[in-house]
């Protein structure tokens, strides 16, 4: 499975995550000239956009380290533009899905991080 699939299948399982939580899907990919908000979800009195981070596990760092100030910026931006071409009255957040698994073929560890920058 190449890098692309594995991105997929992460954002496949952060996304049930999210649902079993009860957030409801809005759009997934959404994509600006900044680059690209994986998952934008609703929840409750919050349109939250999602960052999915995969590793294979937390020993060089934890996934969510990964979305560096850098990174925010542009997902910052990227939001802006989405909010801007769509009718909401719910409060922007950006969360952190971190999810962790050696191999597609176990079970993953998500960790969901809200309001993470």
């Amino acid at each position: 499975m190449n890098t692309i699939e594995r991105g997929k299948w992460g954002e496949q399982h952060a996304l049930a995550f999210l649902k079993k939580k009860g957030y409801t899907l809005v759009k997934k990919n959404f994509r600006s000239r900044f680059g690209e908000i994986d998952l934008i979800m609703a929840d409750g009195d919050f349109i939250v956009f999602v960052e999915v981070k995969l590793r294979k596990n937390a020993d060089f760092a934890h996934a969510r380290e990964f979305v560096s100030y850098h990174k925010q910026q542009k997902l910052r931006a990227t939001a802006n533009i989405w909010l801007s071409v769509s009718a909401t009255k719910l409060q922007p957040r950006f969360d952190v899905i971190e999810i962790y698994a050696q191999s597609i073929d176990v079970t993953p560890q998500i960790n969901h991080i809200e309001n993470a920058f």
